[in-house]
């Protein structure tokens, strides 16, 4: 697990978390100090594992900057199931939230700036300031819509349906992040990726 230099966040690294916070729901003053002196500055290079599975996810973080994945291992493959970039949080959120060993990884997959936030302290904010439940369920229920649409990719059989419902989703991730991952994330090979991805720009230049 990647661990925290014990410095908290200055109001300035901490302000676009908080403003994403805001937009989510309106924090009192007292939350947002709180968020500011219980967050870390974490600075995480490229290929920089920040969980490995089998452990417990104890921190949450916010990508100030930077790409993180999660992904599991099967034999030597490894298979993408999340991809998240800036103003997103992160976690193993099945180990977070139930304190259990993960099954999945997270790897920082572009030099990043992160923001980390322990279990325990995030559930001490719940309890002295309430209104930040409410911050808390309009969050999950995005990410768990978010998780419905992975599963219905992950669930279709034709590549070419599967590319489109990604460019729908995440098109901000399309020529930002390496193909391998993205096929990955899509369960497809890397050929047959470049192959739709070839069809589609085609079919946009015959229209032009």
């Amino acid at each position: 697990m990647i661990s925290n230099n014990q410095q908290h966040s200055t109001p300035e690294e901490a302000a676009t978390l908080l403003y994403v916070f805001n937009s989510v729901y309106p924090i009192n003053e007292a939350a947002r100090t709180f968020l500011t002196e219980n967050t870390y500055p974490i600075q995480v290079r490229k290929g920089k594992k920040l969980h490995k599975s089998g452990e417990i996810c104890d921190m949450i973080y916010f990508v100030n900057k930077g790409a993180v994945r999660g992904y599991v291992k099967e034999g030597k493959k490894d298979i993408t199931t999340w991809i998240t970039v800036e103003n997103e949080l992160v976690a193993s959120i099945h180990s977070f939230v139930l304190q259990i060993p993960s099954f999945e990884n997270m790897e920082a997959i572009e030099d990043s700036e992160l923001l980390g936030m322990s279990h325990s302290d995030l559930h001490r904010l719940y309890d002295i300031e309430p209104e930040t439940n409410i911050m808390a369920r309009r969050i999950y229920e995005k990410y768990y819509a978010d998780a419905e649409i992975r599963a219905l990719i992950a669930r279709l059989s034709k590549a070419e349906k599967k590319y489109e419902y990604f460019l729908k989703t995440y098109q901000h991730l399309s020529t930002r992040i390496p193909l391998t991952y993205i096929a990955s994330f899509l369960g497809i090979n890397l050929e047959t990726l470049s192959r739709v991805r070839g069809q589609i720009r085609n079919h946009s230049e015959n229209k032009v």
